[in-house]
């Protein structure tokens, strides 16, 4: 009784978490103008999802910023970590309480902040795209830092300790003998970064050129008398991103379950 409980209750949590997004897979397949009623199955928002200019080029921006945000973060976030795990204990412990701040924070007080800062304070221009790149690398540096240190502290010491007894020098250890050990979790940060620049509403609210729009932005602004066929095919941009993400997924544990299975045998 409790193994069948227990599967009940995983059965449900995973239906609310992923049922939703299933109906809207299967309503952007169909001609429906709203949710509720489904017509006939047709690819036309996949269709006016790829052909309209307007959404390309906003799918375009968005992935572009997140992936270069997602590659500054990384950097700062795995410098971070490193620095912070070969700290001694007060400043390590001082890094640490600072990196949490972020991670618990409100985006809208982030974004809102850096506005002020960059945007008032320092009168950079508006139309400049650097407090959005700066506000995502602030997002999302904290989270690859989180990634990093407990691949760190599985890390066997001995061997960078071992490197630099045979003569290597700190900088050539460090390069040769801990980041391949840490890979995984720096393309963990990595692909963490990405998700939450896309994800990004607040920030990229106020500190966004006026003329740039993400995919968070834009699908707010849709839904105040956009064209419906306009609406319908964020259904569509919205299944993409859901299939790209379970893909991107699957590829990071895949190695990983495959190496736990050789190491059990």
């Amino acid at each position: 009784m409790k193994n069948v409980s227990r599967a009940t209750w995983i059965i449900l949590v995973l239906l609310f978490i992923y049922l939703p997004i299933m109906l809207l897979a299967v309503y952007s397949f169909t001609t429906s103008p709203q949710l509720g009623t489904i017509r006939e199955f047709s690819l036309k928002n996949y269709v006016t999802l790829f052909e309209t200019a307007e959404l390309k080029d906003m799918i375009i921006g968005t992935f572009t910023l997140a992936v270069g945000s997602a590659m500054i973060a990384t950097l700062f976030g795995t410098t971070g970590a490193i620095g912070a795990f070969y700290s001694k204990k007060l400043p390590k412990l001082a890094i640490n309480s600072m990196n949490q701040v972020p991670v618990v924070n409100a985006d809208v007080v982030t974004g809102f902040s850096i506005c002020i800062f960059l945007i008032v304070v320092l009168n950079m221009n508006k139309d400049s795209y650097i407090p959005l790149v700066i506000g995502h690398v602030l997002l999302s540096s904290p989270f690859v830092y989180l990634s990093v240190i407990p691949k760190l502290k599985q890390m066997d010491e001995s061997t960078y300790e071992a490197a630099l007894d045979m003569g290597a020098t700190p900088f050539k250890a460090l390069v040769k003998i801990v980041i391949p050990q840490i890979v995984p979790g720096i393309l963990s940060g990595f692909v963490m970064a990405v998700t939450l620049s896309l994800d990004d509403y607040f920030i990229a609210t106020y500190t966004k050129p006026a003329a740039f729009d993400t995919i968070s932005t834009y699908v707010v602004n849709a839904t105040r008398g956009a064209r419906t066929d306009i609406k319908t095919a964020l259904w569509g941009l919205s299944t993409v991103i859901f299939v790209f993400v379970v893909i991107l997924v699957v590829a990071m544990n895949v190695p990983g379950g495959k190496k736990d299975r050789e190491g059990d045998r």
